[in-house]
Order: structure tokens, then C-alpha cells, then sequence
């Protein structure tokens, strides 16, 4: 006798946060929605970590005020996805998000081990079909920094990015929303 196929069920982001407002989940648990899905995020190992902190800083000194430099803190991209990448970019500040999460980063940065297929295929559509149009990988299995721009469909309900450069140690970056920040991409690199 065969098994009888799993059945799935995709969630909204109001549920999700239904879930949370029940203690279901818990707002510090390792999970975020991702198309529908709940995911569970890799854990941290101190590269990982330190990665993390190095773009933070790199960004903050980049960006300069009137931007707010989110670590780790979920974004409110479409009905039915709320990732927490590594490090966001939004307009702001801090207390502009106190009604909602902000849904519109210029530049989204995730930091890459385990994680690297997630976020080239993954995570690389839903922040294209969220029409964001930077988005950053630090990847540390190959020491590089591969930058996604140009969010393109392909079809109804499938995007990609249509540019993919690669930044290699002792190169520069500049963010498209600060064309006058320059970040070295040795400065990402722990």
C-alpha cells in the first residue's frame, strides 16, 4: 500500500503574525515566511556573525542619516512574505516602523554559508518579484560579494534578476540608493 502524499499548506503574513500575537511562535524563534512558506533560518556561526556586524557597519557609514540600517528584522514584502534578511536598507528611522514593518528596502544584503543556495534561488525571487532593486550576497564559501540587480518577470508569477555581477576582495561597491557610498568588499569579508 503506498503512502498517501504530504499535504502542504502556504500561510499569509497575517497569520503568521497571528501565530506570534498567540505564542504559537515565538517573535525570537529562528523562523520567517517566505512565499507561504515557514521557514527556519540557518544558525549562526561566529563568520556568520561577524559577517553581519562588518555590513552593518559598512552600510551605516555609506548610507549616513535619513536611513535606517535593520538587522535581522523582518520586512513586509507582499501578502504572503516577511523575510528577516541579515542586514535591510530602508528610508527612515526606527520609530517610521512602529505601525508596520517596512515593505520597500533599497538594499537587501544576506550573508551566505549553508544558506547560499536559499538565497541565490529563493530568496533572489521573492526580493525580485518585491521589485527590490539591489540585493547583496555575502557569500563566504567563495569570499565574494555577488550583487543582483534588475528585477525582471518571467511569466505571471515568476521573477528573477537580470544582472548578476560578481565583487571580488579589493574591490568597490557602490549601493545604487547612495551612488556616493563606496564599500570595499574587503570591508564585508570577516
Amino acid at each position: 500500500m503506498s503512502n498517501p502524499p504530504i499535504r502542504t499548506r502556504r500561510w499569509t503574513r497575517h497569520e503568521y503574525e497571528r501565530l506570534i500575537d498567540l505564542d504559537v511562535l515565538h517573535e525570537d524563534e529562528p523562523v520567517e515566511l517566505l512565499a507561504g512558506r515557514l521557514a527556519v533560518s540557518e544558525p549562526q556561526t561566529t563568520p556568520h556573525a561577524v559577517a553581519i556586524q562588518l555590513v552593518e557597519d559598512a552600510l551605516r557609514a555609506a548610507f549616513g542619516m535619513g536611513w535606517s540600517i535593520r538587522v535581522q528584522l523582518p520586512l513586509a514584502l507582499d501578502p504572503d512574505s516577511e523575510p528577516e534578511p541579515d542586514v535591510a536598507v530602508v528610508r527612515g528611522v526606527a520609530r517610521d516602523h512602529l505601525r508596520r514593518h517596512p515593505a520597500d528596502p533599497v538594499l537587501v544584503v544576506e550573508v551566505a554559508h549553508d544558506s547560499l543556495r536559499l538565497d541565490r534561488t529563493i530568496k533572489a525571487r521573492l526580493y525580485a518579484r518585491a521589485g527590490i532593486a539591489d540585493y547583496w550576497i555575502v557569500n563566504l564559501v567563495d569570499r565574494v560579494v555577488e550583487v543582483h540587480r534588475e528585477p525582471i518577470a518571467e511569466g505571471r508569477r515568476r521573477w528573477r534578476y537580470g544582472s548578476l555581477s560578481v565583487a571580488q576582495p579589493g574591490e568597490i561597491l557602490t549601493p545604487l540608493a547612495a551612488v556616493s557610498g563606496r564599500i570595499s568588499v574587503d570591508d564585508l569579508l570577516p
